[in-house]
C-alpha cells in the first residue's frame, strides 16, 4: 500500500537452552577462598567418617555405647623403645626368637647346676621372703631343687620337693618344643589344647597343694621342704 512506511520489528531475545539452568538469584556464588571438599581414591567426596559418600566406616567394636557411627580410636604413636623391637622382630631370623628362648632355659639350667640348691648350710636364712618372714612354703618353694633332681634323674627326690613341678615338665616341654619348631623349621606338630577349665583346674590343685603341703601332719610334712 502507497503512502504506508514499513517499520521494523525488534529482534527476539533467544530463549534459553534446556540443558543450561540458570543459577537462582537468591543463592550466591562460594567464595573463592573456600576450598572444596576432600576426594577419596575414585574421586567421590569423602563424609565426616573418612568414608567416601554414600558409605559408612562401621564402628569400632571396641568404642564405648552411645558413640557415633563411624567412630575409630585416635593411633597412638609408638615410643622409640617399642619401634626399635618391632623392627629388630622384623629383620630378625624366623629362629632367633626360638633361640633366644632356649637360651633363657640353658641358663635357668645352668644356674640349678652350679648353685646346687641341695648343698646349702643347715643355718642358712632362705632366700623366699614369705618361708623368711613366715617359715611356711610359697608355691615354688623347692623348684629350683626338684630341677637340680630332674637335671640328675632323681625323680623321687625331685617330686618330693615340688611335686607339681615335676608334673607340669612334660607339659612345658611338649608346648615349648612345639611352638619353637613351629617358628624355626615350620613343624606341624598336634597341638597340646588347654581350656581355661582345665587351667583353672590346675590352678586350683595348685592352690590346695600350696596349703596341704605346709600342715604339720602325716603325709602333708613329706613335702613340706
Amino acid at each position: 500500500m502507497s503512502g504506508v512506511t514499513r517499520v521494523d520489528r525488534p529482534a527476539a531475545p533467544p530463549l534459553p537452552s534446556a540443558d543450561v539452568a540458570a543459577p537462582p538469584a537468591d543463592v550466591a556464588a562460594p567464595p573463592a577462598d573456600v576450598a572444596a571438599p576432600p576426594a577419596g581414591v575414585d574421586g567421590a567426596p569423602v563424609v565426616g567418617d573418612g568414608a567416601p559418600a554414600g558409605e559408612h566406616r562401621p564402628a569400632d567394636p571396641g568404642a564405648p555405647a552411645g558413640w557415633p557411627e563411624g567412630y575409630q580410636y585416635p593411633v597412638v604413636e609408638q615410643d622409640r623403645l617399642t619401634r626399635f623391637v618391632v623392627r629388630l622382630y622384623a629383620r630378625a631370623p624366623r629362629w632367633a626368637v626360638p633361640l633366644a628362648a632356649v637360651g633363657c632355659v640353658g641358663l635357668g639350667m645352668a644356674y640349678a647346676l652350679v648353685s646346687d640348691p641341695t648343698r646349702s648350710a643347715p643355718d642358712a636364712a632362705p632366700t623366699c621372703l614369705l618361708k623368711l618372714t613366715t617359715g611356711l612354703d610359697c608355691p615354688g618353694c623347692g623348684g629350683t631343687r626338684a630341677l637340680w633332681y630332674l637335671l640328675h634323674a632323681d625323680l623321687p627326690a625331685a617330686a618330693r620337693h615340688h611335686l607339681l613341678f615335676v608334673f607340669s615338665v612334660p607339659f612345658v616341654a611338649y608346648l615349648f618344643v612345639a611352638w619353637a619348631g613351629k617358628q624355626a623349621f615350620g613343624w606341624r606338630l598336634p597341638e597340646l589344647r588347654l581350656s581355661p577349665r582345665v587351667l583353672g583346674g590346675f590352678l586350683a590343685v595348685w592352690f590346695a597343694f600350696s596349703v596341704l603341703r605346709n600342715l604339720p601332719w602325716a603325709p602333708f610334712t613329706w613335702f613340706y621342704v
